[in-house]
């Protein structure tokens, strides 16, 4: 399970930096920055905070792994990121004119929430087996889904 989880929880971590990188760019180059932007910037945060969190408490501190906090924090941001890239995408819909380099730099980053929602979803659906005891079971139990 760990050599499964691990390039995921890699790809979360470079996209989650990608949706940062992006959706700060579009931020900057507002006067007022649209607050689905800032959800964004807000998610890439908080998922890099989840990330360490997940991380750490499987690979050194598991003594700090409750399953159910660690599915809990799963869940919260898988649905971080589905309400990120939904509200963003609405957005980008509603403006008359899109154009330039932060308009792109916005499409990515809606672009990248999506596929950050999507691998959230898949460690999510493995978080919850493992507490629900159809994940396969380790002798360290459901934390193995931090790395």
């Amino acid at each position: 399970m760990v050599n499964f989880v691990l390039p995921i929880r890699i790809a979360q971590v470079i996209l989650a930096l990608l949706v940062l990188g992006t959706a700060g760019y579009v931020a900057h180059s507002y006067s007022s920055s649209p607050s689905e932007i800032n959800f964004l910037v807000f998610t890439a945060v908080w998922t890099l905070l989840a990330l360490i969190y997940l991380t750490l408490t499987s690979w050194k501190f598991e003594r700090f792994a409750h399953p159910w906090i660690l599915c809990g924090v799963e869940s919260l941001t898988m649905l971080f990121w589905f309400a990120g890239f939904i509200a963003a995408a609405v957005f980008l819909s509603d403006l008359i004119t899109c154009a330039g380099k932060a308009c792109s730099s916005a499409k990515a980053a809606t672009v990248f929430a999506a596929f950050e929602w999507v691998l959230f979803a898949v460690t999510t659906a493995l978080a919850v087996m493992a507490v629900l005891g159809r994940g396969r079971a380790t002798k360290a139990g459901p934390n193995t889904m931090g790395a």
